[in-house]
């Protein structure tokens, strides 16, 4: 049986044993290398030994049994998790700011913009629902803020990752993007309700 490209679905011509073909042309094969490109995690965050399997929004073990934010003897390696749902134990400097519900009819909404514009150069992925963005960076840690749709944390917490990057990036710090959505907050220019699914 002869499958189709990887990419595009065209038919693969039949070739001599050997190398087996995914890709009909050298444009998909490119296609292919950029998606690749685009859906990896920063390495700091690939090499750290932070990660586990998730179901639903449940941090677990990959043995089935659950994970802790503060037992880092139930965390493994990426590459133990990454072909199955997984998460990412924020600390030691990793944070991350969650933004929820931040799209208007697949617009970002303006106050998500701002904040994502102070964060020039980060990693950010879409969240589980589809609706919300996870920024990663780096912050001292401490205790998680909350400011209704903006959380912001940086130590002890589980966030469920998808690899469904909004920005390819790297961990930038974080401590001017919380300190603009400090400002926003005081000046009453972040929405206040949580509605519906992050």
């Amino acid at each position: 049986m002869n499958k189709g490209c990887e990419v595009c679905g065209a038919t693969l011509p039949l070739q001599a044993p050997g190398r087996i073909r995914t890709y009909c042309s050298n444009a998909c094969r490119q296609k292919a290398y950029r998606a690749r490109q685009r859906n990896r995690y920063p390495q700091e965050m690939t090499n750290a030994r932070r990660w586990v399997a998730a179901d639903g929004k449940r941090p677990m073990q990959t043995n089935g049994k659950p994970a802790s934010s503060t037992k880092p003897e139930t965390w493994t390696q990426f590459r133990d998790v990454k072909k199955k749902p997984h998460g990412f134990m924020l600390g030691g400097g990793f944070a991350c700011i969650d933004l929820d519900n931040c799209f208007s009819n697949g617009q970002l909404q303006q106050w998500a913009r701002r904040i994502v514009d102070a964060a020039p150069g980060a990693f950010i992925e879409r969240s589980v629902s589809g609706k919300g963005l996870h920024i990663f960076g780096l912050l001292p840690e401490s205790k998680g803020r909350n400011y209704g749709r903006v959380e912001v944390y940086s130590a002890e917490r589980f966030i469920r990752t998808t690899a469904t990057v909004w920005s390819a990036g790297e961990l930038v710090a974080l401590t001017k993007t919380v300190a603009a959505i400090e400002d926003m907050n005081q000046t009453g220019k972040l929405p206040r309700q949580t509605t519906g699914r992050r």
